[in-house]
């Protein structure tokens, strides 16, 4: 029987990997830790370890994951930029889950633009206290404007679906471009500078990596029109925040909208509501009024859990009957 560790286990993961497991039989072990150097040693005794988004799965986890005799790291998500795929090796490999649902993601997208844009949240504690005034609530139409979208995968380009329904004019960066696609969907590829320089609204939908590590920063900020407005709900560390608390500050911002954030990995997905434990430029970007943060829940859909947990099963049976996975990282 292939035996599962399963880290940083929330209860709708349980729930929805037992369901799946009376097709697999797989022996699952619900671990609450996250998966790093210190807990790595946990996983003595399994053959599978399965994690998500803020494991930190590094050279000394994985060399640990090794002495432990672990074949496989089966990540729950689409991203892979929390491990170090170079250290991996020939005896440990690790698979995902390339694409769950890239309308959860594109369309909580749109729901951040909405809610910073038209004061969503503003008015709907106005209007509890009986407040119905429209002071302070003006919003802008989104028909007509420019979106720059960074990254046109299946979340891009379902992103930029929805954007040309808004009826907006779209321009994309993407290192690697395909002009009939551009063409059939109606958007423009463009450089990067050209993208901040012209976009009233900016979409980050790329992975993580070392290229692209905090891309939007001081640099990248000043050449964005005053009054952008910013979105992330792909990666934390695309974006450096202190520099974009300092635009924030000065007015250069218009609205922002994160999903994700630089330091996330302690406090997204968990209750921190009754610890002393606090991040300060978090804390600061709560308390702007033109800032909305949610906790790393644009996947968060009942069409993309069920994919995960599929998928998540179905790698792990692929590769104990064949040695290899068709999605492997």
């Amino acid at each position: 029987m292939i035996k599962i560790a399963f880290f940083d286990t929330k209860e709708y993961d349980r729930k929805l990997f037992d369901e799946y497991n009376e097709n697999y039989g797989y022996e699952i072990t619900y671990l609450e830790s996250k998966l790093n150097s210190e807990t790595a040693p946990l996983a003595r005794g399994f053959d599978v370890v399965c994690i998500f988004v803020n494991d930190i799965v590094d050279e000394k986890t994985i060399n640990i994951l090794k002495e432990c005799k672990v074949k496989l790291i089966a990540l729950r998500c689409a991203g892979f930029n929390n491990v170090n795929v170079k250290k991996l090796g020939d005896e440990l490999i690790a698979v995902r889950v390339p694409a769950y649902s890239p309308y959860a993601v594109a369309e909580h997208a749109v729901a951040l633009i909405l809610s910073i844009d038209r004061k969503i949240y503003k008015a709907y504690q106005r209007t509890k206290k009986y407040n119905f005034t429209l002071n302070g609530l003006l919003g802008f139409d989104i028909h007509g404007k420019t979106v720059g979208v960074v990254g046109a995968g299946k979340i891009g380009k379902a992103f930029i679906n929805i954007m040309n329904g808004f009826g907006t004019k779209v321009l994309v960066y993407d290192k690697f471009q395909d002009e009939k696609t551009a063409k059939e969907m109606n958007f423009e590829y463009v450089d990067l500078d050209r993208l901040y320089e012209e976009s009233d609204i900016i979409s980050l939908h790329c992975p993580l990596t070392d290229e692209n590590y905090k891309m939007i920063n001081e640099e990248s900020l000043n050449k964005m029109k005053n009054g952008v407005l910013i979105i992330n709900t792909s990666r934390g560390k695309l974006i450096d925040t202190k520099s974009l608390i300092n635009k924030l500050q000065e007015g250069k911002i218009g609205g922002l909208g994160l999903d994700v954030y630089e330091d996330e990995e302690e406090f997204f997905l968990n209750d921190m509501s009754n610890s002393y434990i606090r991040d300060e430029e978090l804390s600061i970007l709560l308390t702007m009024p033109n800032v909305v943060v949610t906790s790393h829940q644009a996947f968060f859909t009942k069409e993309a859990l069920n994919k995960i947990a599929l998928d998540t099963c179905e790698n792990i049976k692929e590769f104990f009957e064949t040695g290899d996975c068709k999605n492997k990282v």
